[in-house]
């Protein structure tokens, strides 16, 4: 069985490269979005089996793609992390009502969010591809 592709969202190149590199490391096909417009557009077109978001960017914001992506059948269910330089506590209540399954603040460490995706992913349920 092969590894879900995974849609990496963030508006920093470094850091989407960064994040690509450390799933790729550990198998995953990885697409990458420079902001949640872009995302939602590479979504509509694609089935992802995880998105990882950051929430600050221009145009979509990560909680509105979230809102977005969870009212469409094809990503009802897959796992959504996001993954944040937001320090205000409130983002994590936001992030988990608008539909996320995982929050990680950035920095992030690589290890971490391996283990992050991987137990998200476990958790996950399966979805039928036709």
């Amino acid at each position: 069985m092969s590894s879900p592709s995974i849609l990496v969202v963030d508006d920093s190149p470094s850091l989407r490269r960064m994040i690509g590199a450390c799933l790729r490391a550990g198998g995953f096909d990885v697409t990458e979005a420079a902001d949640g417009d872009q995302a939602h557009a590479l979504a509509a077109g694609a089935s992802f089996g995880m998105l990882v978001t950051d929430q600050v960017m221009p145009g979509m914001d990560g909680l509105t793609l979230i809102r977005s992506l969870r009212a469409t059948e094809r990503y009802a269910c897959i796992p959504i992390l996001m993954l944040t330089t937001e320090q205000d506590g409130s983002i994590r209540e936001q992030a988990r009502a608008a539909g996320a399954s995982g929050f990680l603040p950035k920095p992030f460490d690589p290890d971490q969010l391996m283990r992050a995706v991987t137990a998200l992913l476990s958790t996950a349920h399966p979805t039928s591809e036709g």
